[in-house]
């Protein structure tokens, strides 16, 4: 008998625009809808307008810009924290849909959800320790370790991590809490701020990107030592289109680890390598969330 995978509502909600999708999986894409995201209120009434369009689904599952609050059992579960998106912080997300919906509900970040993706279906498929990091208007990582997130008293802000820096470069960076981390650093708007110029205005030779190869290549080798990753994939608007940033972000990051894990697939190239998903990482990760969250439903329920 062959088994039908569930049918669920993926919602990613990202900084600058929403992607709702309904399937069953990266070959199942039953509707795909894009939205901007803006106010809060505005944006989550749009996103429910889909969803309610949509009628039934198994599972819902969101895969959020952070930083969110992913403890179940704290009074904060389903918001957005100490975001710096104006009037984003302490917005409800997680409880408000899920309470509309009726519907095991999964609620993760951004970068999470993609690395689930990328491990199920993309570049890192029959892996289950992988690390999905992103690198666009900021920077994030999400850790999957046996198939599962590697949670603990929150979910890892590692692009807030304050790297060692390229000598001669004392830039001071632009993270509004930290100045010179990985983000404020080597996100899209750092680069762009550092350039003088937009970034897909920058050539591939020009000096700009040395510094920010070598922090990016900083995260990697803190990855590395983690002892969780088999696979490193970067993804987001920065690293799409800069393929000649992941020779040169290996080179330093195995330059940097000076032999200390002295594991041979370290230095290949397929250790460090972009998404396969493209677009639909992140959505599809959502997808995954939603479907482990009526797993854990039916586990539960079976068990009682």
């Amino acid at each position: 008998m062959i088994s039908v995978p569930p049918l669920v509502a993926g919602v990613e909600l990202g900084g600058t625009k929403i992607v709702c999708l309904l399937a069953r999986g990266p070959d199942a894409i039953e509707d795909r809808v894009q939205l901007p995201t803006t106010r809060p209120d505005e944006t989550l009434a749009a996103i429910e307008r889909v969803l309610d369009g949509w009628g039934r689904f198994d599972a819902l599952g969101i895969a959020s810009f952070g930083p969110i609050a992913i403890d179940r059992d704290a009074a904060d579960y389903g918001q957005i924290t100490s975001t710096p998106k104006p009037h984003w912080a302490g917005t409800d997300v997680a409880r408000r849909l899920a309470a509309r919906y009726e519907v095991p509900t999964g609620f993760h970040t951004d970068v999470v959800g993609a690395a689930l993706a990328e491990a199920r279906w993309g570049a890192a498929a029959g892996l289950r320790d992988v690390a999905y990091v992103t690198v666009g208007t900021g920077i994030g990582v999400g850790l999957i370790a046996n198939g599962v997130p590697v949670d603990g008293l929150t979910h890892s802000e590692l692009g807030h991590l304050r790297p060692d820096r390229l000598a001669g470069d004392d830039w001071i960076g632009i993270c509004p809490f930290h100045g010179g981390c990985l983000e404020g650093l080597a996100a899209g708007p750092a680069i762009g701020a550092r350039a003088g110029r937009k970034g897909e205005d920058i050539a591939a030779d020009d000096p700009v990107w040395e510094p920010v190869a070598h922090v990016l290549a900083q995260l990697c080798h803190t990855l590395v030592l983690t002892g969780v990753p088999r696979r490193i994939v970067m993804g987001g608007g920065v690293m799409v289109g800069n393929d000649h940033l992941f020779p040169r972000i290996r080179a330093a990051m195995v330059k940097s680890l000076a032999g200390y894990i002295a594991l041979p697939e370290i230095a290949e190239p397929a250790f460090v390598v972009p998404p396969a998903l493209g677009g639909n990482a992140g959505p599809l990760g959502a997808i995954v969330l939603g479907g482990q969250a009526l797993t854990q439903h039916l586990a539960s329920f079976t068990a009682s």
